[in-house]
């Protein structure tokens, strides 16, 4: 891999040199950002996939819900639709693609849409008869034709930005100089028990500035795996009458967790469109098991495998410590915002 990334570091500086003449044109106002007089939250990332963009953006939906009418905004990837798409009854995985789905079905409270287009997207979103009083944007850290009031950037624990280097010979989309848009930065999946000995050397390593914010989070599995109708807690699964399935970035963790054999993990790519081919190779080799999968992956699942087998584990963003800090920042920008909109 080194060697690799040896080859093509060329290619990274030719990339990073794009970018970074994109950036510095729309921090010099030669290329244009668009604001807007509303509270808008962008999450995102340095690299590409796999930091959890998800379940930070369902913290959010679930610290704000009550207060404030809200309102997601992602691109939809993979999706087969075209344009701005608000979801309602008739939409699914495919019309909205799988993480805004997931919205919609765990929050049908909120506004969620779609759109490539993100200027567009929340012009839209302004003209519906309930205008929203928040819009999250899912995955628009380099979506710099908005102009976000306020921006959280995600970097896993065991990929940290700092270590890595501009595509292709990393995986990063921009230089680590891009993290100075951030207002807060969030080091996603760390281990439960991080001391405050190991976030004090990251912090170090960052170098974020005074105005900056860092926070550390893990993921918290829930101790039940859900289907249409019943749930099995995870402590009484049996791991060798189980198949796991995922297609997620990384999906060790998952696997890890619950604690299946490697010839019981069927392992696909991010965002994968499940092919009839895929269902029943699936379908084979679960033969008589229980299927589990993610809850990104099981709004794409479901309706193609039997209702009874097709279970989910669910999985939210819980914070090491300072987490009253986080909200607190969170409830702070909203609040003033609203009042000055």
């Amino acid at each position: 891999m080194n060697f690799l990334r040896k080859i093509l570091f060329p290619l990274a500086i030719v990339y990073g040199g794009i970018t970074g003449i994109r950036n510095l044109f729309f921090d010099k106002g030669i290329l244009k950002s668009h604001s807007f007089d509303l509270p808008v939250i962008a999450v995102g990332n340095l690299s590409v996939g796999g930091t959890g963009k998800t379940p930070q953006i369902e913290y959010l939906i679930r610290l704000l819900s009550g207060k404030y009418k809200i309102a997601t905004l992602s691109r939809g990837y993979k999706r087969k639709s075209e344009g701005f798409v608000l979801a309602d009854a008739a939409s699914n995985a495919a019309i909205l693609g799988d993480e805004p789905f997931q919205f919609y079905r765990k929050f049908p409270e909120v506004m969620v849409a779609v759109d490539a287009n993100r200027t567009n997207g929340i012009q839209q979103l302004l003209q519906q008869q309930e205008k929203p009083e928040v819009i999250l944007l899912d995955d628009a850290f380099q979506h710099r034709k908005v102009k976000a009031g306020f921006y959280i950037m995600l970097t896993a624990y065991n990929d940290l930005y700092t270590d890595d280097l501009i595509l292709p010979a990393g995986n990063l989309r921009e230089s680590r100089s891009g993290v100075n848009r951030a207002d807060i930065v969030v080091v996603t999946k760390c281990p439960e028990n991080l001391t405050a000995i190991q976030q004090n050397e990251i912090k170090t390593r960052f170098k974020l500035a005074s105005h900056q914010q860092l926070f550390f989070t893990f993921i918290q599995y829930h101790d039940a795996v859900f289907s249409e109708e019943n749930s099995i807690a995870v402590k009484d699964i049996d791991s060798d009458k189980v198949l796991l399935v995922a297609g997620i970035a990384k999906p060790e963790p998952f696997f890890n967790h619950l604690k299946a054999a490697k010839n019981n993990c069927m392992a696909f790519p991010d965002h994968h469109d499940f092919t009839d081919k895929d269902i029943a190779e699936i379908k084979q080799k679960a033969n008589n098991k229980i299927i589990i999968t993610t809850e990104k992956d099981y709004v794409r699942l479901a309706g193609k495998l039997p209702s009874g087998q097709l279970f989910y584990l669910p999985i939210i963003s819980s914070f090491v410590g300072n987490k009253d800090e986080f909200d607190k920042t969170i409830l702070d920008y909203v609040g003033a915002s609203t009042r000055n909109s």
